[in-house]
């Protein structure tokens, strides 16, 4: 229910307005919005004790992904309900949340979230916005600037981080109309023009010392959680969004003829068509597993207010957070890029709509922490975890190691071949980690080219695993030849995968190792990769995947 309403919401009232919106009348998003308080989707991550519906993840996830394909209003959407509402609904005192989220929930204030500094950017820690109490111990008085805050012109409520005297740093409530607080002018974007981004300029703003949000030194606890959400959060809008550019594809090729045939006949335009598809039941996949597990985390915290809990359920599925911002951006890039692509010289002209949903993608790899400090977060994870004695790394990486000289682990039934295929990216990542710690120890988290590595790596694994493990139990459930669809998507992407899986491997051995180590390692892994050789009859099972795709006329599995 709450998926067919977002749905029809931007079917009737956001799309017929992209023009406008899209020119900048933000008086037009700003009705969107009031539209979507009315109709319960601002509300769907609020208690029902403070106005909202208290949903769980999976259904925010569903929200997520039909506001996704809205453009410039489906960013100013998901950045009011995720990173500018959270803060206040996990971290905010009794009376903070009566005050802020029943307005929230209903649209009648619409949120910011002010973290960027002009020296502040990945290394948000870094800030140097101040907080000083006044002399009648009344009001925190800020200064400082904070750069490309979403929704700025039209929102009630900025939540601000600013260290106080200089030194702790510290998360606090803003009002638009509060002294101090002024609006730097509208920035001139590649993309995403609908939704306004400016300046937040901080001149002895007054908050009064109850807006304080938490406790003083411990923003960084609010910050960084609140940002693993609105990772999570973004992968949906991107997964919503391909999945649009995706249907534009299918169309459009079955409209365009040549050579006397319409294009979605050619062989190459299948190909194109079912590589896409695979990519994007991928997405789909980590995103709805994730959802579960944040739900099996961050179901009950509504009602908890001790902050120390509330910080490490929220961080515990960091990793997989990061993975759907990652993945599910850039699957949203490689969808519309090849969208744009199948479209030929119509795909450059502006009727067609392509071109600004090239534009509106770009931004979704910079967002929320850009790709790149994502992937070096992904390994961050694991290594903590095994420096603080949650998991033996020793162990993990011998169990590895003895799997790959002595694979034993045959299954039988629907995707067995993909099953194996799991255990080796999984065995691939835990031998190439140990190497990298085996080299570099405490110093790994420095070394970035290797941790970038080894992120594609967890990504491949995170991303195969959803997939086939997910048609795996369809089959088990319904049939292998009732999801034939699921089947083939997880085949297809696993194509990919493996070859993907085998070149990092290879080239992190020959950096992490040398001599007769180095040949060993590379000699197995090759052995072991090319246990699964490109697949009989892939060509025509793209095709297959090609044509169910265009009979149904959008994604289907």
């Amino acid at each position: 229910m709450i998926g067919r309403t977002a749905r029809q919401f931007v079917e009737k009232e956001v799309s017929p307005y992209l023009d406008e919106i899209e020119n900048q009348n933000f008086d037009v998003v700003v009705s969107k919005l009031r539209k979507a308080g009315e109709l319960g989707l601002l509300a769907h991550s609020i208690p029902e004790q403070y106005g909202g519906l208290g949903l769980d993840k999976i259904s925010k996830g569903i929200v997520g992904e039909s506001i996704g394909p809205s453009s410039g209003y489906g960013v100013a959407h998901s950045n009011h309900t995720c990173i500018a509402t959270l803060p206040i609904t996990y971290f905010g005192s009794e009376e903070q949340k009566q005050k802020y989220l029943p307005k929230m929930a209903a649209g009648e204030f619409i949120g910011a979230y002010c973290l960027t500094e002009p020296n502040a950017g990945s290394d948000a820690l870094s800030s140097q916005t101040t907080a000083r109490m006044n002399k009648e111990g009344t009001h925190y008085l800020l200064n400082g600037t904070k750069l490309y805050i979403t929704n700025a012109v039209f929102s009630d409520t900025f939540i601000i981080y600013a260290k106080v005297d200089g030194i702790h740093f510290t998360a606090f409530i803003a009002e638009k109309n509060y002294p101090g607080l002024k609006l730097g002018p509208e920035e001139h974007k590649m993309g995403i023009k609908g939704s306004s981004t400016r300046s937040v300029i901080l001149e002895d703003c007054m908050i009064p010392v109850e807006n304080r949000l938490g406790e003083i030194g411990k923003g960084h606890l609010i910050a960084l959680n609140v940002l693993n959400l609105g990772r999570f959060n973004l992968g949906s809008a991107c997964m919503g969004a391909a999945k649009h550019g995706f249907k534009k594809a299918i169309q459009y090729t079955g409209e365009r003829k040549q050579f006397g045939q319409s294009i979605a006949e050619f062989p190459a335009t299948k190909e194109k068509i079912a590589q896409m598809a695979a990519r994007i039941y991928a997405a789909e996949s980590v995103q709805y597993r994730t959802a579960g597990l944040l739900e099996e985390a961050l179901g009950d915290l509504y009602d908890i207010h001790d902050q120390k809990t509330i910080s490490k359920s929220m961080s515990e599925f960091a990793a997989e957070c990061a993975i759907c911002k990652v993945f599910g951006s850039e699957t949203l890039d490689y969808t519309i890029d090849e969208t744009l692509q199948l479209h030929g010289g119509a795909g450059f002209i502006k009727e067609y709509g392509i071109e600004k949903m090239y534009r509106d993608s770009r931004i979704n790899r910079i967002f929320e922490g850009t790709n790149e400090i994502n992937r070096l977060l992904i390994p961050t994870q694991f290594f903590r975890k095994a420096q603080k004695g949650e998991l033996d790394l020793k162990e993990r990486v011998e169990a590895a190691l003895q799997d790959l000289q002595f694979p034993d682990a045959a299954y039988s039934g629907a995707l067995s071949k993909e099953r194996e295929k799991i255990d080796l990216l999984r065995n691939l990542f835990l031998l190439n980690a140990g190497l990298a710690y085996e080299a570099f120890g405490a110093e790994i988290l420095h070394e970035q080219e290797t941790l970038m590595r080894l992120a594609d790596l967890a990504i491949a694994l995170f991303a195969g695993e959803s997939a086939v493990y997910r048609a795996y139990k369809a089959a088990e459930k319904n049939g292998p030849d009732t999801e034939t669809a699921k089947i083939m998507l997880a085949e297809a992407f696993m194509d990919d995968v493996m070859w993907e899986a085998e070149r990092i491997s290879r080239t992190l051995v020959s950096q992490l190792t040398a001599g007769e180590k180095a040949k060993q390692l590379q000699k197995l892994i090759i052995h072991e990769c090319t246990r699964f050789p490109a697949p009989e009859g892939s060509f025509l099972r793209n095709r297959r995947i090609a044509e169910s795709q265009f009979d149904h006329g959008e994604f289907s599995c």
